[in-house]
């Protein structure tokens, strides 16, 4: 928000009311007491590692790591967890550089997949990746629906389980795991797209 109130440009500033009760949970020092700016379109490595690049954007990025925990503690996959703070403009050096190491990306956030920025993202990495990838990247956002309220918040956004769901089936399966309410299949995927949901 300060760079924006900084700058001479228009800028489009979203922020989730579901993230307001929560305090800072991946700065050691906690929110710093002296004025400072983040630059636009810079990210924040939440956290580094080595098997799966995790890409959010939003309040969905406590939802990654609660999976990134789960992958690691339960299956043994290191999950890089990368928070993107700006949508444009982007820089992709540190995106490249986490999916040529990876070999794997998931991206994700509470847009709508249909219609959603996340696809620019994914294709962009497809193209700027194409040699380093494994599979092409999974896209992971709100169902396709009109928002409901607020109760049905769990399976209207994306959730831990999803984010495990899609690796599992569309990247990297997981020894033992069990798929929860949503598929992530191809056979799945071609039955909504049939029914336009």
């Amino acid at each position: 928000m300060t760079t924006a109130l900084n700058g001479s440009d228009p800028v489009v500033f979203f922020e989730s009311q579901r993230l307001y009760d929560m305090g800072e949970m991946f700065n050691r020092e906690g929110v710093p007491e002296s004025t400072y700016e983040i630059a636009f379109g810079d990210v924040n490595i939440v956290r580094p590692s080595s098997d799966v690049t995790i890409l959010t954007i939003g309040a969905v990025l406590y939802k990654a790591v609660e999976a990134a925990d789960i992958l690691h503690d339960k299956y043994g996959v290191n999950a890089e967890v990368i928070n993107l703070h700006s949508l444009v403009p982007l820089d992709y050096t540190k995106l490249i550089t986490s999916v040529e190491k990876t070999g794997r990306v998931v991206i994700t956030g509470d847009a709508c997949t249909r219609g959603s920025f996340m696809n620019d993202i994914a294709r962009n990495l497809t193209e700027f990746c194409f040699d380093h990838l494994d599979g092409p990247p999974v896209v992971i956002g709100a169902q396709n629906w009109i928002t409901p309220p607020y109760e049905f918040d769990k399976v209207f956004f994306p959730q831990a389980s999803w984010i495990l769901d899609a690796i599992h089936e569309k990247i990297l399966p997981l020894s033992g795991h069990k798929t929860t309410v949503n598929n992530f299949t191809v056979a799945e995927q071609l039955r909504r797209a049939k029914l336009g949901v």
